[in-house]
């Protein structure tokens, strides 16, 4: 699991690559979120295209990077989910929980 971050129009996104999964894509994913918060960014953007395979550790890192950047008075947002990770938020009913957007463009710009 690798995640490039990058920023965008003072919004930093997180790209991760490969299978958010426990044991190694749940900490890859914490670690990138923390390292975005404290060089200073609040407002985050998840590009989840880019993952393969979620499971529950994933889908509770995500939560839980929601809450971290929440409460530090931050926003992260999510955006070009697979259909697997869209059915999976809303089995959870945690599609109403996060933005979620389908492209970069719209998704940055609704920080503004």
């Amino acid at each position: 699991m690798k995640i490039e971050a990058r920023h965008v129009k003072g919004v930093t996104i997180l790209e991760p690559k490969g299978k958010i999964t426990i044991g190694v894509g749940d900490v890859a994913l914490r670690e990138a979120v923390s390292g975005a918060l404290e060089a200073g960014g609040r407002n985050l953007l998840v590009n989840l295209g880019g993952g393969s395979t979620i499971d529950s550790s994933g889908i509770g890192e995500l939560v839980s990077a929601f809450t971290t950047v929440t409460n530090r008075g931050g926003k992260l947002k999510l955006y070009n989910l697979p259909p697997k990770v869209t059915d999976i938020l809303q089995i959870t009913q945690l599609i109403s929980v996060f933005e979620i957007f389908e492209n970069e463009g719209e998704a940055v710009a609704s920080f503004k």
